[in-house]
C-alpha cells in the first residue's frame, strides 16, 4: 500500500515542494522508518506522528511503515512535513483514493495530541504552490491569514489531523479562506510626528530628500541634538506599501518567523538595532540560513544609532546590501539570496565626547578624534548618499510653544509626489527609486547641462570624490529635481546634492 502527498519547505526565503511518500509493507518486521536526507527535527516527526495518530482515534498497523521525503538529495529541515506525512500514512493504511490529493499541498506541524500547529514560511510556500499550478493548500488554521494573501489558490485551514482527514474524505466541509489583501495601512498609526521636532531645518530637509529617493542618510551632531528623534520619525513620512511590496516583505518576515500578527505586513518596517549587533544578525545566516535585519528592513528603514560603536565586521557587512540590494549567503551545495533594498539611517557623534569641532567644549585629542572617525571606512562612507549636520537647538527655540515644524503628513504628501514621479519613470524597469539607478543608466536618467557639468567637475576636484560618490551625487540630484517638479537637473539641485557630501570633508578630511 502506497500513497504520495505533496508538502513544502523553506530554503532561505523561497519554498520548495517536497513529496511525502508512505509505503506500508506486509513482508517485513514491524517498524517505522523515515528516509530522505533528514534533519534531526524531521526524524523526530516519527514520534510526533505516532502519538498524533493514536490521539486522533486512528490506528497504525503492526507492519513496516516507510516514509520518504523526495527529492532525497536536498536536506530537509523544520516541522512543516508532519501533517503531510501523517496524512500519507493514514491514506496508505485505509486505501484512500489517490485522486483526492491531486493539485493539493499539505503543510503543518503536529502536536502529540493531534492538533495542527502553525509553521514559519507559509506565504512563500503558498506562493510557490500557486506558481506551480496547484489548486488547493491545506495548512494550520493559525496560518490562514497569511496564506489567504495569495490569489489563484484555495487555502483551507485545519485545526487537527482528524479534521484534515475528515475534510479530505468529504465528511466535513471547510470553506476556503477569503483573500486577505486589502488596502495597505496609511501612516496614521504612528505615535510620533515631525511637528514635535524643534528647529533642525537642515536635518529635516535631508530626511525628506533621503526618503523621497530612498537615499542612505547619516546624521552627525553633538549629544542630545535630536538625531534619534529625526530618525525615529522618518517612517511617518514614508508612503504606504504597494500590494507587491507588502507581499515581498511578508514573505521575508514569514520565512524569518517574525510576523507579529497573523496576516500580511501593512506598514513599512523601521528596524532599530543596538551597536552590539553582530554581522550575521545584520546579514542573516545560520546552518539553515534565515533573513537578517537588513532583509527585515526591506522597503523600510534600518536605523543604526552610535554608528562608530558597531564592530568593524558588522559595518563592513553592510557594504554588499547597500550596493547590490541583496545579500548572498553560501552553504555547501546551496546558495541563498535575501532581498535587502532598504533605507539606511545612521546617527553618530563626531567624536567620543561628541562636541568636535567646537574646541571650547571638545575634550578629545586629535588622535582620538581621528581614531573614532576611522571606525567608519571610506568604502562604507561612500555608500551613504546624504550626510547632514544636526545642530544644537537653543533654549529659545525649545521654549517657544508656537515654534512647531511641519507635520509628518504634510511632508509625506510631498514625498508621495516624488514617489509617483519615480514610479512613472521606472515603470518599464526593474527598479523603484532613484537610488537604485544603475551606473549604465546614469546618463539616461541624470543628464546634465553644460553649467551643471562644470559645477560637478569642480566639486569632484575640490572634494576629492570617488567614482561611487560621483554617481550617488547625480542620483541624489535627480531626486531633488523630482521634488522640485523639474524634468532637468539644475545647478540648484546639484549644489544641494553636493552639499550633502561636504560633511565628509569637514570631519574625515579635516577641512573645517
Amino acid at each position: 500500500m502506497f500513497c504520495s502527498v505533496v508538502s513544502s519547505t523553506l530554503y532561505g526565503i523561497d519554498a520548495r515542494l517536497v513529496y511525502a511518500e508512505a509505503d506500508i509493507s506486509d513482508d517485513a518486521m514491524p517498524a517505522f522508518e523515515m528516509v530522505g536526507y533528514l534533519g534531526s527535527e524531521v526524524r523526530e516527526a516519527r514520534e510526533r506522528i505516532r502519538s498524533a495518530v493514536k490521539n486522533s482515534d486512528f490506528k497504525l498497523p503492526s507492519k513496516k511503515i516507510t516514509v520518504n521525503l523526495s527529492p532525497a538529495d536536498i536536506r530537509k529541515s523544520g516541522t512543516s512535513f508532519d501533517l503531510a506525512e501523517a496524512v500519507a500514512i493514514l491514506a496508505a493504511v485505509s486505501g484512500m483514493d489517490a485522486g483526492i490529493f491531486k493539485d493539493t499541498v499539505i503543510v503543518g506541524e503536529l502536536s502529540l495530541s493531534g492538533r495542527v500547529k502553525p509553521v514559519n514560511g507559509i506565504l512563500p510556500m503558498v506562493m510557490e504552490a500557486a506558481r506551480q499550478g496547484y489548486k488547493r493548500f491545506i495548512l494550520p488554521r493559525e496560518n490562514t491569514g497569511e496564506g489567504g494573501a495569495v490569489r489563484g489558490i484555495s487555502v483551507i485551514g485545519v485545526q487537527s489531523l482528524k479534521e484534515a482527514i475528515a475534510y479530505l474524505k468529504g465528511e466535513v466541509d471547510i470553506a476556503p479562506v477569503p483573500e486577505a489583501c486589502g488596502n495597505m495601512e496609511e501612516s496614521g498609526r504612528y505615535e510620533v510626528d515631525f511637528a514635535e521636532l524643534k528647529g533642525q531645518e537642515q536635518a529635516r530637509r535631508a530626511a525628506e530628500v533621503a526618503v523621497s529617493g530612498m537615499h542612505n542618510l547619516l546624521l552627525i551632531g553633538p549629544p542630545g541634538s535630536g538625531k534619534s528623534m529625526i530618525a525615529k520619525r522618518i517612517p511617518t513620512i514614508m508612503p504606504a506599501l504597494t500590494l507587491k511590496e507588502s507581499l515581498e516583505l511578508t514573505k521575508v518576515y514569514s520565512a524569518a518567523g517574525a510576523l507579529k500578527e497573523d496576516g500580511i505586513m501593512r506598514l513599512r518596517p523601521f528596524v532599530e538595532t543596538h551597536h552590539t549587533t553582530t554581522a550575521q544578525a545584520l546579514s542573516g545566516g545560520g546552518n539553515f540560513p534565515r533573513p537578517g535585519l537588513c532583509s527585515l528592513s526591506l522597503y523600510g528603514a534600518l536605523f543604526l544609532d552610535e554608528l562608530p560603536e558597531f564592530s568593524r565586521a558588522a559595518l563592513e557587512a553592510l557594504r554588499e546590501p547597500l550596493e547590490d540590494r541583496v545579500i548572498n549567503v553560501s552553504r555547501v551545495g546551496w546558495k541563498y539570496t535575501f532581498p535587502a533594498s532598504f533605507l539606511l539611517i545612521a546617527a553618530m557623534n563626531p567624536c567620543k565626547c561628541g562636541y568636535f569641532p567646537d574646541k571650547s567644549r571638545c575634550t578629545c585629542t586629535e588622535a582620538s578624534i581621528k581614531k573614532y572617525l576611522s571606525r567608519i571606512s571610506r568604502p562604507l562612507l561612500d555608500r551613504i548618499d546624504i550626510s547632514a549636520q544636526a545642530e544644537e537647538v537653543s533654549f529659545e527655540e525649545l521654549n517657544d510653544s508656537s515654534n512647531t515644524g511641519e507635520s509628518s503628513e504634510k511632508i509625506r504628501q510631498r514625498v508621495m509626489k516624488a514617489f509617483e514621479i519615480q514610479r512613472r519613470r521606472f515603470k518599464d524597469e526593474r527598479i523603484n527609486f532613484n537610488s537604485e539607478i544603475d551606473v549604465k543608466d546614469i546618463r539616461k536618467y541624470c543628464a546634465l547641462g553644460l553649467k551643471e557639468e562644470t559645477l560637478l567637475k569642480e566639486a569632484f576636484k575640490v572634494l576629492g570624490l570617488s567614482a561611487r560618490a560621483y554617481h550617488r551625487i547625480l542620483k541624489c540630484a535627480r531626486t531633488i529635481a523630482d521634488m522640485d517638479g523639474s524634468e532637468d537637473i539644475r545647478c540648484a539641485h546639484l549644489s544641494e546634492a553636493i552639499g550633502y557630501r561636504s560633511l565628509d570633508g569637514r570631519y574625515w578630511n579635516g577641512r573645517n
